[in-house]
């Protein structure tokens, strides 16, 4: 086999063997494949695409390019939550607390955030002394021991993915479905979990803008998952407006820990619980979705849910304060309006407007090395279909550089969509897609 021929190969619209994409993958991997070999392959699949069997061995072959985390000594049937990034999107330390409270092993493991806003561990790292980085053994008897741990991904992860990735990312060859969910499934298939929810996301602060798009790239995954021996389900849910009202890392925990108190919005608690409905199902805690769904509700009402949280945040180091303001995490020193230009009702917010202005705030990066303020953010005053007054404030935005405010107001005035009636509300969850 020569690259070259497997690139003609595909540029001809012909389905690669398994052999041949192991071949690919080693040579993206130890780079005996030249940066532009890979960048003529990758092309050669936007256009021509993958089949079933070829996006599941290349995710397959991507996530065995590395180190396999084993997580056979963890009793019982393991889960892991992923989603597809979105703005205001603080699920995961709402669903899985509720799931580890159920009895479901979650060993998670996340990254820091690239874009508008801070990954998962950038929001876990911006309470007090909360360590994200920890050793196998330590992880393991972590899982064990409380159920559930959200920990940096450490060792050699999917180096192949690593590299396609950034060669993607400067040939325009990242919108490609079988490209993205074989990177997303590569990861998630190299951590080592026996089930995987995945929250897919479906509007303009999502990476996928429409249904059918996100649709298929649901059944990608869904599909790999399956392929690989894993059990799957995949959720579509809308992100044209942010995920609650806040939005930033320190202000999307203050909500999150709000919400397994009982006073989170509603749009917040309802995906949080139908996520870990699914990741309790997958770990066999319960059989129908009603079922599951029913003991969510118990978890969150009965406080169990807040007490794996706080068991979570200690045993990783971290500090909160449940009685202070804020709960003692890092709070901005300014805060600023941004008020309605007009009455009526609020027709639409556009979400990756909103997550441009929190990383112009500083909470977010545009490259890799720059560094998040836990502080910062915006908090939504209003959402979609509510009322408002000319001259109402819509945002608040915290701030602690007063050199950062314009930007991010000129982007929050042009988020808000101001009408005379009250539009249509669309469903939070659009769809479940679920392995065969």
């Amino acid at each position: 086999m020569n690259y070259s021929d497997l690139i003609m190969k595909k540029r001809d619209g012909l389905s690669l063997s398994q052999a041949e994409i192991e071949f690919i993958v080693r040579g993206i991997s130890d780079k005996t494949m030249p940066d532009y070999q890979v960048a003529a392959w990758a092309m050669a699949v936007y256009f021509q695409g993958m089949d079933e069997e070829e996006t599941t061995q290349l995710a397959l072959a991507m996530a065995r390019s590395g180190d396999i985390v084993d997580l056979s000594q963890v009793k019982g049937i393991t889960v892991d939550k992923h989603s597809t990034g979105g703005v205001g999107d603080k699920t995961t330390l709402v669903a899985v607390p509720i799931a580890a409270a159920a009895g479901v092993p979650v060993a998670k493991m996340s990254g820091r955030g690239l874009g508008h806003t801070g990954g998962t561990i950038d929001k876990f790292e911006s309470i007090p002394g909360f360590q994200a980085e920890r050793d196998y053994d330590a992880f393991i008897r972590q899982v064990n021991h409380l159920r559930a741990a959200v920990v940096s991904q450490t060792g050699n992860l999917v180096p192949a993915d690593k590299r396609l990735y950034a060669i993607r990312d400067l040939t325009a060859t990242v919108e490609s479905i079988p490209l993205i969910a074989s990177s997303i499934m590569s990861k998630k298939l190299a951590s080592g979990a026996d089930g995987i929810v995945l929250d897919v996301k479906v509007g303009r602060g999502a990476f996928m803008k429409d249904i059918a798009a996100s649709r298929r790239l649901a059944e990608a995954m869904v599909s790999i998952g399956h392929g690989a021996g894993k059990r799957m389900v995949a959720v579509l849910s809308a992100m044209d407006q942010p995920l609650g009202f806040m939005v930033g890392n320190a202000l999307e925990v203050i909500e999150a820990m709000d919400t397994l108190q009982g006073q989170g919005p509603e749009d917040l608690t309802e995906l949080s619980l139908r996520l870990a409905a699914e990741m309790i199902l997958l770990g066999q805690k319960a059989f129908k979705l009603t079922e599951a769904l029913e003991i969510s509700r118990e978890m969150l009402a009965s406080g169990k849910a807040a007490h794996k949280l706080n068991q979570l945040i200690a045993w990783q180091g971290g500090s909160w304060n449940e009685a202070g303001p804020a709960y003692g995490l890092p709070q901005a020193e300014i805060k600023a309006a941004v008020n309605a230009q007009q009455g009526g009702f609020v027709r639409s917010i556009d979400a990756f407007a909103v997550g441009r202005a929190a990383m112009h705030l500083g909470a977010g990066r545009e490259q890799l090395g720059d560094i998040i303020d836990h502080a910062v953010g915006i908090q939504l005053l209003k959402k979609c279909g509510d009322e408002v007054k000319p001259g109402e404030p819509l945002a608040i935005m915290h701030y602690n550089l007063p050199q950062r405010k314009t930007a991010a107001q000129q982007l929050l005035n042009q988020a808000f969509v101001i009408a005379s009636t009250k539009p249509a509300l669309q469903p939070l969850i659009i769809d479940v897609i679920r392995a065969e």
